[in-house]
């Protein structure tokens, strides 16, 4: 978001046309060009400045970013990454896809009746999405407002601290195994609510660690602090760390990608739930 945002009580009955001529500073005669382009092509203002020259695409996704209390990363933002659709092109059928999933989940997930659980996100195989999906579901709901937790317990291979470039010296694995430092958990620049728990140092032993009473107690702490955590996991491929995971989070969500993963082992690890104390609360077939 920009340093110059105006505060959200202020934006809130803005036009975009306002927020546009704001941010790109348009002098009353360019807008009077556009308004009368607008008339003219029966265009909103928005497109209307950008067929003249006066602004971006990138503009007009802010001015809308601004006026719905969106948080959104510029394609001017440098340290996010592309993946991050829901960030970089939030108004896209990508993002659009990942909010109607964050719904469904709420309302699974957050009954009246249901006890607070964290997500473990798995999959069976390596390349099918998971981390891509854990980054942009943490962020959707953190749009809500709500404050959100994306840990990377993917103790493998990790990649959460590359898609929101952070510093991956400390995190995770430090915190499990007793060594930690301060500031390990990292809110992201630009979404007030979102924080994420990298992996940190790369373990030898990383089953052992999720087995761990610590790690179950670090979970519970975690769900007392955050109205969501969202919890990255390693593939199936890699044994039982997964299915561990999800069964100390309470709750876990199947990703398979579409024309890749292999009938069977997704059936095997949909079957692994079934005595397990984790609630399976859906299959995601990812196409992106």
């Amino acid at each position: 978001m920009s340093a110059n945002s105006t505060p959200s009580t202020e934006v809130q009955d803005r036009s975009i046309g306002s927020i546009i001529s704001q941010t790109r500073n348009l002098t009353a005669d360019q807008v009077e060009k556009i308004l009368a382009y607008q008339l003219e092509h029966g265009v909103r203002f928005g497109e209307a400045a950008v067929s003249l020259g006066y602004a971006s695409t990138d503009d007009v996704l802010f001015a809308l970013a601004q006026q719905f209390h969106y948080p959104y990363a510029s394609s001017e933002q440098k340290d996010v990454s592309p993946e991050l659709v829901t960030l970089t092109q939030p108004f896209s059928n990508q993002a659009e896809a990942f909010r109607a999933i964050r719904s469904q989940l709420i309302m699974r997930l957050y009954g009246e009746a249901e006890p607070r659980r964290a997500l473990a996100v798995v999959s069976p195989e390596s390349g099918d999405g998971r981390s891509y999906f854990s980054a942009n579901l943490a962020v959707t709901l953190a749009q809500l407002g709500g404050r959100t937790l994306l840990v990377d317990a993917d103790m493998r291979t990790p990649r959460q601290h590359e898609l929101f470039k952070l510093d991956n010296r400390d995190g995770l694995s430090a915190v499990l195994s007793g060594r930690s430092g301060a500031q390990v958990i990292r809110q992201i620049p630009g979404v007030p609510s979102l924080f994420v728990l990298p992996v940190g140092t790369t373990p030898p032993n990383p089953s052992e660690l999720v087995e761990r009473p610590a790690f179950g107690l670090l979970i519970r702490e975690l769900l007392s602090k955050f109205d969501h955590v969202i919890v990255d996991t390693p593939s199936a491929t890699f044994g039982a760390d997964a299915a561990v995971i999800a069964s100390k989070c309470g709750a876990a969500l199947v990703i398979a990608r579409k024309n890749q993963s292999r009938l069977v082992a997704l059936q095997n690890l949909v079957a692994t739930f079934e005595q397990s104390p984790a609630k399976l609360v859906g299959v995601i077939v990812n196409e992106f």
